[in-house]
C-alpha cells in the first residue's frame, strides 16, 4: 500500500509531539524507538499513543483525527475462545474389548499386538473396528 504523500507521517509527528509533552514517559519513548526500527506500530500501540496524545492541549485536532482514522482502518485481531467440549465426543471405553484384552493376556502375557492394543485402550484412545476384529480373531484362534 503506497502512501499518497510520503513526506507526511502523522504517526511520527504525533510521537514527536508526545515526546515533547512527556519527555520521561518510557511508554512513548519505547513506541518511538519501535516505530523507527520497524516503521509501524500495532493497533493496540496506536490506541495507547492516541490516549497519550489526546491529553496534549496544543496538538492539532486534525492529527488526532488522522491517527484515529488509521486505528479504525486497522483490522481487529481477536483471540478465539476455546471450543466447547461436546459431552458425546468424550471417548468411553468398550468393556467388551477390555475383557478380550484381559482374557488373551492372561493366557499369553507377551502377545505384542494385544499389548499394543492394551496400551491404546488404557490411554483412552479409541480402538478402530479393525483392532476389535483383531482381538476377536486372536481370542478365537488362541482358544480364549
Amino acid at each position: 500500500m503506497e502512501k499518497k504523500r510520503p513526506e507526511i507521517d502523522i504517526v511520527n509527528e504525533v510521537l514527536e509531539a508526545c515526546i515533547m509533552a512527556y519527555p520521561v514517559s518510557s511508554f512513548v519513548i519505547s513506541l518511538y524507538k519501535q516505530y523507527l526500527q520497524r516503521g509501524s506500530l500495532s493497533k493496540k500501540q496506536l490506541q495507547g499513543l492516541y490516549g497519550k496524545a489526546s491529553r496534549i492541549e496544543d496538538l492539532p485536532a486534525g492529527k488526532l483525527a488522522t491517527l484515529e482514522a488509521l486505528i479504525a482502518r486497522m483490522p481487529t485481531r481477536l483471540k478465539s475462545s476455546l471450543p466447547a467440549i461436546d459431552q458425546q465426543a468424550v471417548f468411553e471405553r468398550d468393556p467388551e474389548a477390555g475383557k478380550l484384552i484381559a482374557a488373551i493376556l492372561s493366557r499369553y502375557p507377551e502377545h505384542k499386538r494385544v499389548l499394543f492394543l492394551q496400551g491404546k485402550y488404557l490411554r483412552n484412545e479409541p480402538l478402530l473396528p479393525a483392532d476389535i476384529a483383531d482381538l476377536k480373531r486372536f481370542a478365537r484362534v488362541l482358544g480364549v
